[in-house]
């Protein structure tokens, strides 16, 4: 089953898209266990836009390995984190309002990480 269209993985700056085929069987089988939608909020990105909103020079959504899904509610992040974790993801980052999934074997495995700002 194919939850996702092309679109929906494609560079704002640019429109190419690069989405490697492990990934998106991972993300339709996690969508499929989670049985809510993922809203993809970014899939590929060029160079150019990524060094534009000031992300990591080695982020895996330069090379077609990583997407952010929206969170709306903490019942709805559980549903994508266990979704996620069942259908073999073993890099997650965790923001206030996206999930960020990842399968990028040039890094780290079985790590999980947040966006969340330490407090002084």
């Amino acid at each position: 089953m194919n939850y996702f269209k092309d679109e929906e993985f494609k560079c704002p700056c640019c429109g190419k898209f690069v989405i490697s085929s492990s990934l998106k069987f991972k993300l339709n089988h996690a969508r499929h266990i989670a049985n809510i939608p993922f809203i993809i909020t970014s899939g590929y990105r060029c160079l150019a836009h990524n060094e534009a909103i000031g992300k990591s020079p080695t982020s895996s959504h330069l090379k077609g390995h990583a997407v952010d899904v929206s969170v709306k509610s903490s019942r709805d992040r559980y549903k994508i984190l266990e979704g996620a974790i069942h259908a073999g993801f073993n890099r997650i980052g965790i923001g206030k309002d996206f999930i960020h999934l990842d399968d990028d074997l040039d890094k780290d495995p079985k790590v999980c990480w947040d966006y969340y700002e330490e407090k002084a």
